[in-house]
């Protein structure tokens, strides 16, 4: 298949490629050369002409709740009053405590759709449901592997329920990140578990040495509010990623998520460590965390992705916060250029995610790509084509999505999937939830 748009984003961040376009063949990028010659080299190809398209490498979701869809609209009689009340009185009592297979799966399958539909064609998802364990991750990957997306799965395993429930949760990402290797596909697994305020120095030490035997990643939030940078000062003496460098753990198999609330001295010991981080602009803003100091992060050379945090999951609205929050948080509308942002949403996320060969479009690579109309109000030309994409485009604008060579969504239809089921499905889920009794 030969796949022929106006514009080709091949490597995100550097100019696009006027009339250039890719060949796919099986599960990778084969080819990518100026449409003429991709014409004339593969005469027999099934052909994608794509006028006033750009073509993008998919984006990478990396940091979503994929459960957290059944939190919205959840009936609340006020709003928690900061972020420790959001988990202590909302977060954990009303939504996680409560989850079972079932509402995973059923808002795993809904989200999907809207990740899809929005060009994403990687994500990584942390579940915590200690009332889910065993067998949660297991279910959930039946459902993303209909959906034919590539996800990265965990369980986020803490001691805040007991010491046993913690053992629970480490052995539920073991024992996924082995069984996803014996089936291989597009599913895969990392280690996880959740702060410094709801584990032990030995657990958290534990999870790395898991992490570092089955060699993954590990996973945790960081700093996502002043409430983890209060405890650890106040219970270790230091601020949380200072405590992780005491401890031996802060190096490049950590994956920190959030880091909003972070020092001048947290930030240099993750660009010595080469600790990654992933970015959420939005649900930040939702929990009146702050604003990440992702500014800072990448001029200190930290590997950065974007996330949806499973709050807003048309990608194109994460990709707009973070070119705008950062502006307005720095007075300064030249921090975070279209094409930086553009960058941490597709190789940047894969990068921080561990995964090779994803979020670029060149040969060799992985066929995960988004089709996008740009025929935008204003001309769509080389100089502005990724303020054009960043500001005024959104999902509506997705023509076709592929992952691995298999074309997922095509006109805003994510293929092989009753949307209406589906949907019908997440509103059962979500209502049983919000009717639970604590």
């Amino acid at each position: 298949m030969i796949i022929l748009p106006d514009f080709l984003i091949d490597v995100p961040g550097q100019p696009p490629r006027l009339g250039w376009g890719v060949r796919v063949k099986g599960d990778i990028i084969d080819a990518v050369a100026p449409n003429a010659e991709l014409r004339s080299r593969f005469p027999d190809d099934e052909v994608i002409d794509a006028p006033g398209c750009t073509l993008s490498p998919g984006f990478v979701n990396a940091h979503a709740h994929l459960y957290g869809l059944l939190a919205h609209g959840l009936p609340l009689d006020k709003a928690p009053s900061g972020f420790w009340p959001f988990l202590e009185e909302f977060w954990w009592p009303l939504v996680e405590d409560r989850l079972d297979h079932e509402m995973i799966c059923a808002a795993t399958d809904a989200i999907l759709l809207e990740m899809l539909r929005s060009g994403v064609t990687t994500v990584y998802d942390c579940t915590e449901a200690p009332y889910a364990l065993p067998g949660c991750l297991a279910a959930q990957a039946e459902v993303v592997r209909r959906r034919g997306i590539r996800a990265i799965l965990s369980f986020e395993a803490t001691e805040r329920v007991s010491k046993e429930n913690g053992q629970l949760g480490l052995r539920e990402n073991a024992d996924f990140i082995r069984a996803c290797r014996e089936e291989g596909g597009l599913v895969s697994g990392l280690m996880c578990f959740h702060t410094t305020f709801s584990c032990s120095a030995e657990f958290i030490q534990q999870a790395h040495r898991l992490g570092e035997e089955l060699d993954v990643l590990v996973h945790m939030h960081c700093s996502e509010g002043v409430h983890e940078p209060e405890y650890a000062l106040q219970h270790f003496g230091v601020r949380p990623m200072e405590y992780y460098d005491r401890l031996g753990v802060a190096g490049p198999r950590m994956l920190a998520s959030q880091c909003v609330q972070m020092s001048p001295r947290e930030i240099e010991i993750m660009a010595q460590r080469g600790v990654k981080m992933t970015h959420m602009p939005l649900s930040n803003c939702e929990v009146g965390a702050g604003i990440a100091p992702v500014p800072e992060l990448v001029e200190a050379g930290v590997t950065v992705g974007l996330g949806s945090d499973g709050y807003v999951n048309d990608f194109y609205e994460v990709v707009r916060a973070t070119f705008l929050i950062h502006k307005a948080h720095k007075q300064d509308p030249r921090v975070m250029p279209a094409p930086l942002v553009w960058r941490l949403a597709t190789e940047g996320g894969a990068q921080a995610l561990g995964l090779e060969k994803v979020g670029r479009l060149a040969a060799g690579w992985q066929a995960d790509l988004q089709l996008i109309d740009t025929r935008t109000p204003t001309p769509a030309e080389a100089h502005n084509l990724y303020d054009q994409l960043v500001l005024w485009r959104s999902h509506v604008h997705v023509r076709m999505v592929m992952v691995a060579g298999q074309v997922r969504v095509r006109n805003g239809v994510v293929l092989g999937a009753d949307e209406e089921a589906i949907i019908a499905r997440a509103h059962a889920a979500a209502r049983r939830l919000w009717n639970m009794k604590g």
